[in-house]
């Protein structure tokens, strides 16, 4: 699971780009040993953060896979976007 923003008061960050991820979209991540490994998008979500789907994220799966989640949607009143994108991908 990797989280980040989308975009900050210095402009863009990270996760600027993610809701371009589509079913289908390659993901490279480089591990710790400067190796990459690819992913494939199975789908995408938005949530309210009020309702973030927990286990679906955070839970056990069968097979090894990628979480990225980032903030989207309006704005509250405290200038806080309202929901969570969540792209899901599986390893290739």
């Amino acid at each position: 699971m990797l989280i980040g923003h989308k975009d900050t008061r210095y402009g863009k960050a990270v996760f600027h780009d993610l809701g371009k991820a589509k079913k289908g979209t390659d993901i490279g991540v480089r591990d710790a040993a400067g190796k990459t490994v690819h992913y494939t998008v199975t789908g995408t979500e938005t949530v309210d953060k009020d309702a973030f789907p927990a286990e679906k994220v955070y839970g056990p799966t069968a097979a090894p896979v990628l979480r990225l989640v980032t903030c989207d949607g309006s704005l509250d009143a405290g200038g806080h976007p309202v929901d969570n994108l969540i792209v899901y991908a599986s390893l290739r």
